[in-house]
């Protein structure tokens, strides 16, 4: 493998995906004390992934699953689960208990995670398809491999930020407020930067 072919990818994973590190720090704080949760946001955080690469090495080889027009649209599924949260939120705001009891299934699901990580990193498309065009299958392979290696440290670093004492003590506390504001903010932000209906 090329060294500084593993090194630009690198650099474009970070660059394009540090924005990813305080979404997955949230999803993690909210699956607290749920079973199976962090299995369920890392293969979420995978499978989204994996989508985008799909899109943006089809889309070198001159295969589009999604037009260009349609990519700030995505921006409505992290606004929809915003919302959602939101909702939620406002219906527990009373609750003396949380409803995170340990052992049970509850927290993040798998296609939510997968939905905001794809939508987040819907713009991401554009930025991976010249890169891949010129790169050639080689070097698009090594792409591909130092991507998920860093999704999965992306997904440590995300953990490891929802677990620091000050960090979950704040994300424990405003976690279930800042989910729904930081979902509503993205969707909103990929629908205005991408023009979406003539906004």
């Amino acid at each position: 493998m090329d060294l500084r072919t593993i090194g630009q990818a690198g650099g474009l994973f970070a660059v394009t995906n540090i924005d990813d590190i305080l979404v997955l720090a949230l999803f993690f704080a909210q699956g607290a004390g749920h079973r199976h949760s962090t299995r369920r946001i890392v293969l979420g955080q995978f499978l989204g992934f994996a989508a985008i690469l799909v899109a943006a090495v089809a889309a070198a080889f001159g295969a589009t699953f999604l037009p260009e027009s349609a990519i700030p649209y995505l921006g409505l599924l992290p606004l929809a689960l915003g919302l959602k949260a939101a909702w939620q939120t406002w219906q527990h705001r009373g609750d003396e208990q949380d409803a995170r009891e340990t052992g049970k299934e509850g927290g993040p699901k798998i296609l939510e995670v997968a939905a905001v990580t794809f939508a987040n990193g819907g713009d991401n498309i554009g930025v991976y398809v010249p890169v891949f065009a010129t790169a050639g299958v080689g070097a698009m392979s090594v792409y591909t491999i130092v991507f998920l290696i860093l999704v999965g440290l992306w997904c440590l670093a995300g953990k490891y930020f929802a677990t620091r004492p000050v960090i979950a003590a704040a994300l424990s506390r405003w976690g279930h407020i800042l989910m729904p504001v930081v979902l509503i903010a993205i969707g909103s932000l990929i629908l205005i930067e991408g023009g979406a209906f003539g906004l």
